[in-house]
């Protein structure tokens, strides 16, 4: 049996400590400048790739990253698992049922924003096809088909991630942001699954078309219904015979690589079996939140970013930039993902401005794009310049998104917390021990206070949380909803000391609720107390000192109070 020698083992090591140390370092940074960490990443590979350390030094770059022999067929086996468990967290990420709670609007959104970029990106690939990077060799259509799919798909992690950063995950307006892109995740990759079937028949695979297609949409379905709900049954014994999380870690993982196996065993990459593997294991509701985190952090700050680095190490990103082709990309990408988005949301009903920014919100391509032109780069479907166009607009459209929505949302008119609350809106000691129960009490004062049903009102921050959760976690939860009939938005603050489950993305449980209602014609105000009220429990010390006040005097009182973080922001600047 061949196997590498104590030479290359100490050679792949060295190399993939040096890989993931930079990747990791330079993720940071770029998420301290508010910026998606894929994008150092990325730079971490084309600093160490051939575009960088290769022109600097090639004999360096050759000893670490050789582009044949066992090293580089060992390295390239490490990236294509990382990827595959990349897509395995990105399929975890999708809620099927928030697509169905959103309703109309989350699927008018995550339809338009995948069909109009699609149609318009396809018609210019087949009029102009030159103008978008198309080779001589390439099959006119399969290039189309997958030129569309590649300017169309959407990332939910980035998307998802962008939302948490601005506080809006948990909104009404997020939650239709969600729900569009993970209705784009699966089409776009259902549609990939297609064009890979296309690209295997163009290629000579032995496995005829059709069968490949009928037996991933076989595959896709039963996925979806059978073996969801079989996950879904076998979870609670999982969890009740195994350590925790060893236990849940260990059966996703598990699932992953089979599905991984199967699909490529069919003619389909593996990622599409590890992505739909991983839709069905986290639609389960039996998956713990804080399992889900540390499945996600575990491959994402490992795995992840050695497949992004690995995508530098590829191709000389100086040699094959076009900047022509950069451009009709990015321009042709960025306006058929926001002419799609925006149009879903209108199509919706929702108002002018929610519509651009779910449309700024939906323009993210991120790593989808970069995983789909890995694929038609090793498939011989494009050529390095196209591909170093796609990777340089899947990050600039990941980088536009967030300041985009930032532009838009910012405020007419300031809405000041204390504006909103009223000694009557206070609740210091709560008596409720369940998440319905303290949403039902909470509503009781606020139907008091504005003369409304607080049943009504009850039943309508019920059917929210239903969709999904409002903990925001640090021990906080932001239950709400938009009511008919009420003239000014509203807050009810309430305190529990024994704390209830409102499952937080950490775990927790919360000691601090507000209860946060707003006219159904005012939607910008939600998201505005919302964002505030995050704002406000950025300070750690914040949830203690809130816990321990029992007067609504005593509670102004510590906001009006600088904060310990203001405090040392003032002296630092004095110093």
């Amino acid at each position: 049996m061949e196997t590498l020698n104590p030479h290359q083992i100490m050679v792949l090591f060295f190399s993939l400590g040096i890989l993931l140390g930079t990747a990791r370092i330079l993720g940071e940074i770029a998420q301290r400048l508010h910026q998606p960490s894929i994008l150092g990443e990325l730079i971490a590979g084309v600093i160490l790739g051939p575009t960088i350390l290769g022109n600097i030094a090639p004999g360096a770059s050759e000893f670490l990253f050789p582009l044949q022999g066992p090293n580089a067929i060992a390295l390239e086996t490490i990236a294509t698992l990382a990827i595959g468990l990349f897509l395995l967290v990105a399929g975890m990420e999708v809620d099927l049922s928030t697509v169905w709670k959103q309703g109309k609007t989350g699927f008018t959104v995550g339809l338009a924003s995948i069909a109009v970029p699609f149609f318009i990106v396809l018609t210019a690939a087949l009029i102009i096809p030159e103008a978008l990077g198309r080779h001589a060799d390439a099959d006119a259509m399969i290039f189309a088909l997958f030129l569309a799919i590649a300017m169309s798909i959407s990332a939910l992690p980035i998307i998802a991630k962008t939302l948490i950063d601005m506080d809006l995950y948990r909104s009404d307006l997020g939650m239709v942001v969600i729900s569009a892109a993970i209705f784009n995740d699966i089409v776009g990759w259902i549609i990939f699954a297609i064009i890979l079937g296309l690209m295997g028949e163009a290629s000579g695979n032995h496995t005829p078309v059709m069968l490949t297609i009928i037996l991933t949409l076989v595959f896709i379905a039963a996925m979806l219904t059978v073996g969801r709900w079989l996950i879904h049954r076998i979870l609670p014994f999982i969890q009740a015979y195994t350590r925790w999380p060893a236990g849940e870690l260990s059966f996703a993982l598990v699932l992953g690589l089979l599905g991984a196996a199967f699909t490529e065993w069919i003619g389909i990459h593996a990622i599409l079996g590890a992505f739909i593997m991983g839709v069905a294991i986290g639609d389960s509701s039996h998956l713990r939140e804080r399992s889900r985190v540390i499945i996600g952090d575990f491959i994402s700050f490992i795995f992840a970013p050695v497949f992004f680095a690995s995508i530098g190490l590829k191709v000389n990103f100086a040699a094959h930039f076009d900047l022509r082709l950069v451009l009709a990309i990015l321009v042709v990408t960025f306006v058929g993902k926001l002419a799609g988005g925006t149009t879903g949301a209108w199509w919706g009903k929702m108002s002018f401005r929610e519509s651009w920014v779910v449309g700024f919100a939906m323009v993210s391509v991120g790593a989808m794009g970069i995983i789909v032109g890995i694929i038609a780069l090793e498939a011989g479907v494009i050529r390095e310049q196209l591909f170093v166009a796609l990777v340089i607009m899947a990050i600039v459209t990941s980088m536009l998104s967030g300041p985009g929505m930032r532009l838009i949302l910012r405020p007419e008119k300031k809405l000041r917390l204390l504006d909103l609350l009223s000694p009557k809106l206070f609740l210091p000691e709560l008596r409720s021990a369940s998440r319905r129960e303290v949403i039902y009490e909470m509503a009781d004062a606020a139907g008091n206070v504005a003369g409304l049903d607080p049943q009504a009102l009850g039943d309508a921050v019920w059917e929210r949380e239903n969709v999904m959760s409002t903990g925001i976690g640090k021990g906080v939860a932001l239950p709400h909803a938009r009511i008919e009939k009420l003239k000014k938005s509203m807050v009810v603050m309430g305190i529990s000391r024994l704390g209830i489950d409102f499952d937080a993305p950490d775990g927790k449980i919360a000691h601090v609720i507000f209860l946060v209602l707003t006219p159904v014609d005012a939607p910008d105000e939600q998201l505005a107390i919302t964002s505030e009220l995050s704002r406000l429990f950025r300070d750690p010390a914040m949830l203690d000192n809130i816990v321990q006040t029992r007067s609504y005097t005593d509670f102004i009182a510590l906001l009006h109070a600088p904060t310990p973080l203001e405090t040392n922001n003032v002296a630092n600047k004095k110093s």
